[in-house]
């Protein structure tokens, strides 16, 4: 039965997805707009750091008063209307809440969210891939052991790439590379939240008509954000990453086959079986006509001739030796895909995307020199952007994972360039977060030496 068919089922028997939102910004606003339009499904109560902010955000998608009106859950839940407050512990304990959706953007606080959810019996949809990126392995672990699911958010483009991965693998195909597209010309590396709106694209007014943080989409153009998305996407699959970070080679989508072969075939990648990102600008700053920016894709290999002869045979748009071929989604529509997710979790007991793996991580990388005394600002920000790495590399050099390089001093000199290690800062050891960090690089060491 269709996902679909399966909501309809529970709006028939009065039984809906009864859903606790944590963080009502930017992302939570797009799913919010969708729930109204979801059968099935009942948003019971939404918790964030301003309920008015929250309250704002309802009525600016369409949300009329009386439905976001209720005095408590118990409330919501007998009127099927929701519950705004700031308290999101008791989002998370009330025994009538079935998935939670971690909306806030802030890895540090998701994980307390994340661990407290699974400790009373829910399931998670974790939209903040920052807390996937430096502990999803762990996290997933942690839920398992709790009997819940843990859950990739679909509409944000990991789960839509770990989606075209296990389509791939399902029908018998070998995954050459997967990922995702962008804008991306070197130095945007060194981007601020002053100078983001020029080089992504959109006026300042536009950013204010649309309530966009400067900070978030810098954390985009930088390469923060794809980094950190690789990443969940490498440790969901198993695919592996470049030895020294994304080559954002350039390409059209017409392209995509060619340039996401090996070297050794004429393509750009050190080997197969690697997340990578194109980018949507040649060297020199020209856009290239239908690109990928916005999008996923995965390229596959034909192992066979009758393989490749079919891809010829269908029309199959492939590399010049016919045997790569790219199947993409040009468009992410982000927040409002969510239900997707929330549908999946509550109703087969399946992830949009989880991390079962430990091949990637995101190292914070000086934006400029830093100096004994300076504080980072995490990703985004004025102070350090996220490098794609392998694993055993970050662990090798003792890499600060981005997610835990917000409102940390540095303790030594550190060069515009270089990736941080902890021992470069003044580390918060009290939180869960770094915790379950230090508790995943001791799994991954010891495995390690198993192996």
């Amino acid at each position: 039965m269709s996902l679909y068919a399966k909501l309809q089922q529970r709006e028939s028997q009065g039984k809906p997805i009864t859903v606790g939102l944590i963080g009502a910004g930017k992302f939570g606003s797009m799913y919010l707009a969708q729930i109204p339009r979801t059968p099935g499904v009942h948003l019971a109560g939404i918790a964030d750091l301003s309920p008015d902010g929250a309250r704002t955000n309802l009525a600016r998608v369409g949300w009329p008063a009386p439905q976001f009106a209720a005095n408590s859950i118990d409330d919501a839940l007998k009127t099927r209307t929701t519950h705004i407050g700031d308290d999101w512990q008791a989002l998370v304990q009330h025994p009538a809440i079935d998935v939670i959706v971690e909306c806030t953007g802030y890895p540090v606080a998701a994980v307390d969210h994340c661990l407290k959810a699974f400790a009373n019996g829910k399931h998670v949809v974790n939209v903040t891939v920052e807390a996937d990126a430096f502990c999803g392995p762990l996290l997933a672990r942690k839920a398992s052991e709790a009997s819940v699911i843990y859950s990739q958010a679909f509409g944000d483009q990991p789960a839509l790439i770990c989606d075209l991965v296990d389509w791939a693998r399902t029908c018998g195909f070998p995954v050459v590379a997967a990922g995702r597209g962008h804008k991306w010309l070197p130095h945007f590396c060194d981007s601020t939240p002053e100078t983001v709106w020029d080089n992504y694209g959109l006026t300042p007014e536009q950013a204010k008509r649309g309530g966009l943080n400067p900070k978030m989409f810098n954390s985009f153009l930088d390469g923060s954000k794809p980094s950190i998305e690789c990443t969940a996407v490498a440790n969901a699959t198993g695919l592996g990453v470049p030895s020294n970070g994304l080559l954002y080679p350039p390409a059209s989508i017409a392209d995509i086959p060619s340039v996401t072969r090996p070297i050794s075939d004429g393509g750009k990648l050190e080997r197969k079986g690697l997340v990578e990102v194109i980018s949507s600008l040649e060297a020199d700053g020209r856009v290239i006509p239908y690109d990928i920016r916005m999008g996923v894709w995965v390229t596959v290999e034909a192992e066979t001739d009758y393989i490749k002869n079919c891809f010829e045979e269908y029309n199959a748009h492939t590399d010049s030796s016919g045997r790569y071929f790219t199947l993409y989604k040009r468009w992410h529509l982000i927040g409002l895909e969510v239900g997707m997710s929330v549908a999946s979790v509550a109703l087969r007991g399946e992830a949009t995307g989880v991390a079962k793996h430990w091949n990637a991580d995101v190292v914070a990388t000086a934006k400029r020199d830093l100096a004994p005394g300076d504080n980072l600002d995490g990703e985004g920000g004025y102070t350090v952007w996220g490098k794609l790495l392998p694993a055993t590399k970050s662990v090798e050099l003792g890499g600060l994972p981005l997610g835990l390089a917000h409102d940390v001093k540095v303790t030594r000199p550190v060069k515009k360039g270089q990736s941080l290690s902890w021992a470069d800062v003044a580390m918060d050891t009290s939180t869960h977060a770094y915790k379950l960090r230090k508790e995943m690089e001791s799994m991954f060491s010891a495995s390690a030496k198993v192996a």
